[in-house]
């Protein structure tokens, strides 16, 4: 499979596999951005992507920058749409408080998350009055155990 990545700022980093085994691609920050505790931002890749009909790009955290930041991906999986064509940035909030960690520093060309590309099925979506009984029904959270 190929997917097709436009460069849209010079230093914006082609990403790439590290491993044969890789499930994802690592994207890296356009440039320096410093968050603050509780604060939530867009950092910036300077790509946009192609990646075909039928498929989504998935915006997943890297298990090394989770561990050894307060950083989350807020919308983690974050969704890039077959037909996006625009900017791809990674949404990030700082779990921190003021007393456990300080304001955090991105890096300009830091690994900061990860793309995967997945397989999309859209469904048909239909009305209906009355969906089918299961043994579960209507029990949710925790319902299956702990």
């Amino acid at each position: 499979m190929k997917i097709n990545v436009k460069k849209l700022h010079q230093d914006a980093v082609i990403p790439k596999y590290h491993t044969n085994g890789s499930s994802g691609f690592d994207l890296h920050a356009l440039e320096d951005v410093t968050i603050e505790p509780g604060q939530t931002v867009l950092v910036r890749t300077g790509l946009a992507f192609d990646v075909g009909y039928g498929y989504e790009m998935q915006i997943r955290p890297r298990s090394g920058f989770s561990l050894n930041s307060p950083l989350r991906v807020s919308n983690s999986p974050g969704t890039i749409d077959s037909d996006f064509r625009g900017e791809v940035c990674v949404i990030f909030t700082h779990i921190g408080t003021e007393k456990s960690w300080e304001q955090f520093h991105v890096k300009k060309g830091e690994r900061i998350a990860q793309g995967v590309i997945c397989p999309v099925i859209q469904a048909d979506i239909e009305e209906v009055d009355y969906l089918n009984e299961t043994i579960r029904g209507e029990n949710g959270f925790g319902s299956t155990g702990n």
